[in-house]
C-alpha cells in the first residue's frame, strides 16, 4: 500500500505534528493530544495520496508544452489540429 510508504517530506510532517502535540498538550492530556496527532498524520497522508491519484488520472499521458492541455493518445488534440 503506497499511503504507508514513507517520504523524506514525511519528516517534516512528523516533526511539525509532533510540535504541535506539545504545544496543546497544555491544554489537553497527552494521550488525546497524542491521538489527536496520529490522526492528523494519516489523515493528512491519506488527503495527499488521494489528491495524487486524482491528479494522476486528470493528466494521463501528460501536459501539452505549449497550450498546457491534457495530451490524449500521444498527441495534444489543440496543438496536433492547428500544426496540421
Amino acid at each position: 500500500m503506497d499511503l504507508l510508504k514513507f517520504e523524506r517530506r514525511d519528516i517534516i510532517l512528523a516533526v511539525g505534528i509532533f510540535l504541535m502535540v506539545l504545544g496543546i498538550t497544555q491544554y489537553v492530556p497527552f494521550h488525546y493530544s497524542a491521538l489527536i496527532g496520529v490522526l492528523l498524520y494519516f489523515g493528512i497522508k491519506m488527503y495527499v495520496e488521494k489528491r495524487r491519484q486524482s491528479i494522476t488520472n486528470a493528466v494521463g499521458g501528460g501536459i501539452c508544452m505549449e497550450c498546457g492541455s491534457r495530451i490524449i493518445d500521444k498527441k495534444c488534440p489543440k496543438c496536433a489540429y492547428t500544426q496540421g
